[in-house]
């Protein structure tokens, strides 16, 4: 990910890797789902409501989606909150002095037209958060999503939307799993290839949504460096490479079928030399009249559809080999390789282009055609 997800790196080492999305972002996304909300309790569980436009967008939104409730709860140890990026061009904190700011919850269950002016707006959610209604409550612990509160929330939940810290990704999408939660969370491209999150993609229990534009967002900062060049740089904001959407909601996209228009060649989709499978380099070029297994980029993802295509599994590491990659190579075999080729390793895939030249592909995901 080079220059440009240089901060990304650094923050998920110092576990400070908390962003805060636009308000454009959530718009583009979850204008996909509006179906979904009505008469369910969505949970923000790393939103400052004072600062976060997941809250932003569920409170002024909250009649237009038919929302039951709207519950956000905000971590007491992220470096973002209390930085004050406020939703009402005020400095209303929690706590008269930064060592006093604790953790709290926010519960909405009405929005009205507070100003009386015949519309909802930011103006009536501003109004509502000071009155008797909005008034803030206090946790007992740090607001950590793990954390005994935030668990009880979580179970009174329908749907949990939220820009989650990357570095716990693995731990919070298995905690969404534990307790059975519907979802859309944004995370990092890498994800895919976490030995906890693939099975769930594999098994139709998680998928991708719908997405930022190149997989590439500006999200608002004030805490960490942009190293984004000039040409790329945004004025407040830190532009972070390979971040995707992922839920569990269905959307419309799932059940599209890929256009297949190239036939298949043994020149141009050579077989891999340690597993039954043929490579594809581009997720375009599937070939429509290929019944076996195919090695495809990361990209399908995109544009899967289960109907039309079974995830085998995912063609690295440990996964690799747990799906028969290298299975049929003797250990003088996987030397040899490996001499050939540095690179490879037992779980991936190799091959031998047309100029006999030992090639390992990336990363692969092994599927099959259905119809």
């Amino acid at each position: 990910m080079a220059n440009n997800n240089k901060t990304l790196s650094a923050a998920g080492h110092a576990k400070k890797d908390e962003f805060y999305t636009q308000l454009v972002d959530i718009e583009n996304e979850l204008r996909h789902y509006k179906e979904h909300f009505k008469g369910k309790v969505v949970f923000c569980n790393c939103d400052d409501p004072y600062e976060s436009n997941f809250f932003k967008y569920f409170a002024i939104n909250f009649n237009h989606l038919g929302l039951k409730k709207l519950i956000c709860t905000c971590y007491a140890g992220s470096p973002v909150v209390y930085t004050q990026l406020s939703l009402f061009g005020d400095e209303e904190v929690i706590g008269e002095e930064p060592s006093d700011k604790k953790p709290y919850k926010i519960e909405i269950t009405h929005v009205d037209d507070l100003n009386g002016d015949g519309a909802v707006d930011l103006t009536d959610v501003e109004l509502l958060l000071r009155s008797v209604d909005g008034k803030p409550t206090l946790l007992k612990g740090d607001g950590d999503f793990r954390s005994v509160e935030c668990i009880e929330l979580l179970k009174e939940a329908d749907i949990v939307v939220t820009n989650p810290p990357f570095s716990l990704f693995r731990e919070y999408v298995a905690q969404l799993v534990a307790y059975d939660k519907k979802f859309i969370i944004i995370g990092n491209q890498n994800a895919i290839h976490y030995k906890e999150i693939f099975p769930l993609i594999r098994d139709n229990k998680l998928w991708l949504g719908f997405g930022f534009q190149g997989n590439v967002g500006f999200f608002i900062n004030t805490h960490y460096e942009d190293y984004a060049k000039s040409s790329q740089h945004k004025e407040g904001m830190i532009r972070v490479s390979g971040v995707m959407w992922y839920t569990n909601l269905d959307v419309t996209k799932r059940h599209e079928d890929m256009i297949l228009y190239k036939s298949y060649s043994p020149e141009e989709y050579p077989k891999y030399e340690n597993y039954d499978a043929i490579d594809v380099s581009k997720t375009a070029e599937i070939p429509c009249d290929y019944d076996g297994l195919m090695g495809v980029p990361d990209t399908f993802l995109d544009k899967y559809n289960p109907d039309q295509f079974e995830i085998i599994g995912l063609a690295e590491s440990s996964l690799g080999v747990s799906i028969g990659l290298s299975a049929n190579l003797t250990e003088e075999q996987l030397s040899a390789l490996k001499a050939e080729n540095p690179s490879f390793r037992r779980g991936n895939p190799i091959y031998r282009d047309k100029n006999g030249v030992l090639k390992k592909p990336y990363s692969r995901i092994i599927i099959k055609r259905k119809k």
